[in-house]
């Protein structure tokens, strides 16, 4: 595939999945449960390397948390290159309430609970971060890859909150919105820059390599 020099993109995805993710109710894997891939997330992961395969990505980025970093590892090992782990797009720190799941945080915070859902742009999960927390130190990561990669392709592998922030940024909606954005383990937001211009929103949460919806 032919890479148009006045076009960079980035391939934004959310790790494959883990057993937190995948308990039910699923319980909250914020920066501190450093879990790794599960099972499902190493053939999410696998699915995801066929896919991006076909394009003519040459660097592949993640956060510094396992499951960013082997799901990063699966895809750049698909490439035949070697992925790098940067500082700044961690998930999000979810503080008290990592581990817990939301019925058990509505019963057992329910006034800081009441403020994160009706704000979580500006309230933070009790003792951790913000979504504007999370976007003031994720959003310089991604602008600063996409200037040292103009006109290239690149993968970055980070998480859902992250993601969702930068995402609500690029629609240009609200913060207090960005939960409703949908990011399935390892789906694909497809993000464009033409020249240096702003970065722009091409594809939200696409899981058709994995063959299920959602």
């Amino acid at each position: 595939m032919q890479q148009d020099p006045d076009s960079t993109w980035l391939y934004i995805v959310r790790h494959g999945a883990t057993e937190a993710n995948e308990r039910v109710p699923y319980i909250l894997q914020g920066n501190a449960m450093d879990l790794g891939l599960s099972e499902t997330g190493e053939r999410q992961a696998r699915s995801l390397a066929g896919y991006l395969s076909q394009f003519p990505i040459r660097h592949v980025y993640s956060s510094l948390m396992l499951r960013a970093r082997q799901t990063a590892q699966i895809v750049a090992g698909g490439l035949g290159i070697e992925s790098r782990a940067i500082a700044g797009i961690d998930e999000c720190n979810v503080g008290t309430w990592e581990g817990l799941d939301w019925d058990s945080i509505r019963e057992q915070y329910p006034e800081a609970h009441r403020k994160f859902t009706e704000n979580p742009g500006e309230n933070p999960y009790l003792g951790g971060e913000s979504y504007g927390d999370v976007l003031r130190r994720a959003k310089p990561v991604m602008e600063q890859l996409a200037d040292v990669h103009r006109g290239e392709s690149i993968a970055i592998v980070a998480h859902n909150v992250v993601n969702r922030a930068i995402l609500a940024d690029l629609l240009g909606i609200e913060l207090r919105l960005a939960p409703k954005i949908p990011q399935a383990n390892c789906c694909v937001n497809l993000v464009r820059r033409r020249g240096t211009t702003r970065l722009e929103l091409v594809t939200l949460n696409s899981v058709f390599h994995r063959g299920v919806p959602g």
